[in-house]
């Protein structure tokens, strides 16, 4: 009997709102170990100490901020679905599925034309999902956790309770990326105490402020070097211009019809507007322009036949 991975989604959806208690947990312990019991007092010593924690603290709270932020932008953007009524736009002439448009008298019944699509070889292209029953665009997959089709889908987090996919996948490689930060600032900044438990030094800390150091650095040492690995592994896609899925899908096809040079499938994703390359959020120039965001329409690469 095959193993049917599709039957812990229900676990999945019912975590739901936990996660995000769990990272603001995490957060919570952090805050405590480095801000309140350890850099905080050490402002009022003076001389070199307070200017090491002035600096700590500011660079702490900074990257906290950007990582609050691309969070929650993560879990409250809806990743991209199917617009509702869309049908492949097809060229009589030349069969070409890559092109789509939206219809408004279109539904989600299937007529005896667009039956034939799915079975004329000259369609091969199309795809259709039998649970949405609906076209499915290039690109797109479906999730049986949100059980929907996504647009671009990446994949499904539990940390974010969300998919990732083409509308918010900036904001989640930012949250990696500003997690790293952070959690690598928190790692150096508590090493000392760390080391300071395993000699004969004396620490001038109460038991239960060495508890949560000792908690707080095991959790955001585990954290940044757990993240660096899934950090390289999207710079990497991003650097493809291909997603999870597709990287799994793809396998070792040499040319990738969506690969068009690290540069533009960079953009494809951060925008082109520098000034937004590092914040969850797009410029008006970007919204308009990205492919993420024109629905279901991704330009390829003129010497691909990959389908």
């Amino acid at each position: 009997m095959a193993w049917n991975v599709f039957k812990y989604c229900t676990v999945l959806r019912a975590l739901g709102s936990v996660m995000i208690l769990v990272v603001l947990g995490i957060i919570g312990v952090s805050y405590y170990a480095v801000a309140v019991a350890k850099y905080g007092p050490a402002l009022f010593l003076g001389g070199l100490d307070s200017i090491t924690a002035l600096f700590v603290l500011f660079l702490f709270h900074s990257l906290l901020v950007m990582l609050v932020w691309s969070y929650f932008s993560v879990v409250i953007t809806d990743p991209g679905g199917v617009p509702p009524n869309w049908i492949p736009n097809l060229d009589e002439e030349s069969g070409d599925a890559g092109q789509w448009a939206g219809s408004d008298n279109g539904g989600v019944d299937l007529g005896a034309n667009q039956s034939a699509m799915l079975i004329e070889p000259k369609h091969q292209g199309i795809r259709f999902c039998q649970k949405c029953n609906q076209f499915k665009p290039p690109r797109c997959h479906h999730c049986s956790v949100c059980r929907r089709c996504i647009l671009k889908m990446d994949h499904h987090c539990v940390w974010v309770v969300n998919c990732v996919g083409a509308f918010n996948y900036k904001y989640f490689l930012l949250f990696l990326f500003y997690t790293f930060l952070e959690t690598t600032l928190v790692t150096v900044s508590l090493l000392p105490i760390f080391i300071a438990l395993f000699t004969d030094d004396e620490i001038p800390e109460s038991p239960g402020n060495l508890a949560a150091s000792f908690i707080t650095f095991v959790l955001n040492l585990a954290f940044a070097l757990s993240i660096l690995g899934f950090l390289i592994m999207h710079i990497s896609l991003v650097a493809g211009n291909t997603t999870t899925i597709e990287a799994f899908e793809k396998k070792t096809s040499p040319k990738w019809r969506y690969d068009l040079g690290w540069k533009i499938n960079f953009e494809q994703v951060f925008g082109k507007n520098k000034k937004y390359w590092l914040i969850p959020a797009y410029s008006k120039d970007d919204l308009e322009w990205l492919p993420s965001f024109q629905c279901v329409e991704y330009p390829t690469r003129p010497d691909s036949d990959d389908l």
